[in-house]
């Protein structure tokens, strides 16, 4: 991946170096490592997740591109816990080399989505990034970097430990540049979501939810996450940045992370009804959606049926 010398985000909070104050009641609200989706307080109204499916399918039947139809929606989710004592402000982001990676890699996001928002009529908000180390304090509560990835709603920013990037190729076997920037690309997914009302709205629809019929739920909505980080894999792609074999490593990023691989790994058996991310080949198949097609209302994963998805 040809990233070096690019543009680079100013979007980015470095908390490298902060001490993060003690967590609120309940744990860690985030559950097993890598790729979460923070669950917001339980709160009534709105467009239930029956209305997310009509609008998505209305959107792919007639072409319209569902960031019109879903924009306007309510996301302000509120906290989950405690916040830090950051009474030290954060300085600018050191400019080591994994810094200028993901600031870089986050811009190119920006381009992307701006781009994307803006054919629609709409204003893209850009998300800030977190850099942390150990733990971290966020509007959704206190996560430390077993946590993975993650990005809150409640303030829309994504946090990232870059050390889950050594993670990601020693435990995982997934290394490679792109690798790493699909990490990336896949929380902004979810600052999409969150931005065309499909996260706030599932957030709120699963207080209601059986939690088989949750984790199925989450399932799509982690599956649209992926999709859109091949969205900008293929406007990245376009631009030339991408080299031989950069595919193939997002590819095995997803692929090894995986719920039915991860759940092999580690316990030698895998519980279908636990999978809340989906399975190595459905994100596969979606990142890879979103990469050949291009288009928003290629993701629609929630009108497909779930033993296709």
């Amino acid at each position: 991946m040809k990233w070096e010398g690019r543009r680079q985000s100013d979007n980015v909070e470095d908390r490298r170096n902060e001490s993060v104050g003690r967590a609120g009641q309940g744990g860690d609200p985030f559950g097993r490592s890598g790729f979460r989706v923070p669950v917001g307080r339980k709160g009534g109204g709105g467009l239930g997740i029956g209305g997310i499916v009509i609008i998505l399918i209305i959107s792919w039947v007639l072409g319209i591109n569902p960031l019109t139809l879903l924009s306007g929606g309510d996301i302000n989710l509120g906290g989950g816990g405690q916040q830090a004592d950051s009474s030290a402000p954060a300085g600018p982001p050191a400019n080591d080399q994994m810094t200028q990676f993901v600031r870089t890699v986050l811009a190119d996001t920006e381009d992307t989505w701006n781009g994307i928002f803006k054919a629609a009529g709409e204003n893209y908000t850009e998300p800030t990034l977190v850099l942390f180390s150990g733990r971290v304090s966020s509007a959704c509560g206190l996560a430390s970097a077993a946590t993975g990835p993650f990005y809150c709603p409640g303030d829309r920013k994504v946090y990232l430990d870059t050390d889950f990037f050594r993670q990601l190729q020693q435990q995982f076997g997934a290394s490679g540049d792109f690798a790493q920037a699909y990490v990336i690309a896949h929380e902004v997914g979810h600052h999409i979501q969150n931005l065309t009302g499909i996260l706030p709205k599932f957030n709120r629809a699963r207080q209601s939810m059986s939690e088989a019929e949750a984790n199925r739920m989450s399932v799509r909505v982690e599956l649209q996450a992926d999709c859109f980080a091949g969205i900008w894999g293929r406007f990245t792609d376009q631009k030339g940045i991408l080299e031989n074999g950069d595919l193939e490593e997002a590819l095995n990023a997803a692929k090894q992370i995986g719920d039915d691989t991860l759940q092999k790994r580690s316990q030698g058996y895998v519980v279908p009804d636990s999978f809340n991310h989906g399975t190595s080949a459905q994100r596969m198949r979606w990142f890879k959606q979103g990469f050949d097609n291009g288009k928003v209302t290629a993701c629609n994963t929630f009108d497909t049926p779930y033993e296709r998805l």
